[in-house]
């Protein structure tokens, strides 16, 4: 039985971050994520941990100080958001380049400019490519959970790959909830202790990290890449069963909500997938068969997993936090839409750029998505599928 408790997001992230005890935790203060670092040398400076806290100059910084701590053998874990996860860029690649399982919570918010400092998925869209895991988290339970998986995903001899949990910043990460907390001798024990294979400071095996990599050998370490990326699909699973079984709260790729019978269904992450049920209940006591798709697990994309529960609907509106600029759809319906064409499953679908720069979203805005999928079910004609939802327009 846990202990229940009443945490901001940003809290549970360093909660669950104190509980892991992790080497080294490198840091840059930016909002809304600074709460995270602030919170946790907080318990390094009372000896609660005994970690080796950096306090860096710069983003970058602080990414290239978790790369330097893994590389050496070191469990490292940071924090950034928007412009600080931007600043990071380079060492993001990199990060992921030499297969470094570090462990970053990122609090989503909007990436300049113009200057916003409230909640999108920007962010974490820009380095969706980047070779890193991504977990979205709907609330503060699931970002503390998130975290308590995230190097027993990342650091499995299959994987090796650094993972970031993304929660929405402000929406989650500052609002206080009801968690569930567990008890930090079973997290440890869940979590286990960190034992590279290879590692700078192994005076048996020397090694270098981060030589020229030119045409005889770069091609086939994105391969490698690839293809632990693919195993991590595996791994996600096996974790997440495995945290069940050890703190009884179930996680999927996704989340399936009242997807049995749904005939007009909605794609979300993060924490639009509340509002997105809270609209669903309301039109099931109306007889509306709605449904929801809640993608946690955003890198790898469970392609083939998500194609086949949108197979028996009759129109779907995937929803992006983020517009990609491309003039053709946001980044989760430009996978979605892809992953059904790859499995041949054609069913109308609508994307709807939401939320930018934290605007509100609502029960009534989602609604209106359904209104519009009912629409596109009878008449079958999708009209524009690029739109946008709660847009002021002139």
């Amino acid at each position: 039985m846990g202990i229940r408790e009443r945490l901001s997001g940003n809290e549970a992230a360093a909660y669950a971050m104190k509980q892991i005890n992790p080497d080294v935790v490198a840091a840059f203060p930016i909002t809304p994520s600074t709460e995270i670092p602030q919170y946790f040398s907080m318990y390094v400076d009372n000896g609660e941990v005994d970690t080796e806290f950096v306090p860096v100059e710069s983003e970058h910084s602080a990414m290239s100080a978790c790369i330097g701590a893994e590389a050496a053998g070191a469990r490292a874990m940071t924090a950034t958001s928007a412009n600080g996860l931007s600043l990071m860029w380079e060492m993001i690649y990199i990060a992921s380049s030499l297969r470094l399982p570090i462990v970053l919570s990122l609090v989503n918010r909007a990436v300049s400019g113009p200057l916003n400092i409230h909640n999108d998925h920007s962010d974490a869209m820009g380095v969706r490519d980047a070779g890193w895991i991504m977990l979205f988290s709907e609330n503060n339970q699931e970002a503390y959970d998130n975290i308590l998986m995230a190097h027993r995903i990342a650091e499995h001899k299959d994987v090796q790959l650094p993972l970031m949990v993304c929660q929405d910043g402000f929406i989650t990460s500052h609002s206080i909830e009801n968690i569930e907390l567990e008890d930090t001798d079973k997290v440890k024990a869940f979590v286990g202790t960190y034992k590279p294979e290879h590692y700078l400071l192994n005076a048996d095996e020397p090694m270098a990290v981060g030589p020229l990599d030119l045409q005889a050998f770069l091609f086939e370490h994105k391969k490698q890449q690839a293809e632990a990326m693919r195993n991590a699909k595996r791994v996600v699973k096996e974790v997440s069963e495995d945290f069940e079984r050890t703190f009884g709260r179930h996680y999927e790729f996704f989340e399936r909500y009242y997807m049995d019978d749904a005939e007009l269904v909605v794609v979300a992450m993060n924490s639009t997938a509340g509002t997105a049920k809270a609209a669903i209940n309301e039109l099931r006591s109306q007889g509306i068969r709605a449904g929801l798709i809640k993608v946690r697990m955003f890198r790898p994309f469970p392609a083939e997993e998500i194609a086949e529960a949108l197979k028996n609907a009759s129109a779907i509106a995937v929803l992006d936090k983020s517009d990609s600029l491309n003039g053709c759809g946001g980044a989760l319906y430009e996978d979605v839409v892809s992953a059904m064409f790859t499995s041949n499953i054609h069913v109308p679908t609508v994307n709807y750029v939401y939320g930018i720069g934290g605007r509100d979203t609502t029960t009534d805005h989602i609604k209106t998505v359904f209104t519009d999928l009912r629409m596109i079910a009878d008449t079958k004609d999708i009209g524009n599928p690029y739109r946008y939802l709660g847009l002021r327009e002139e």
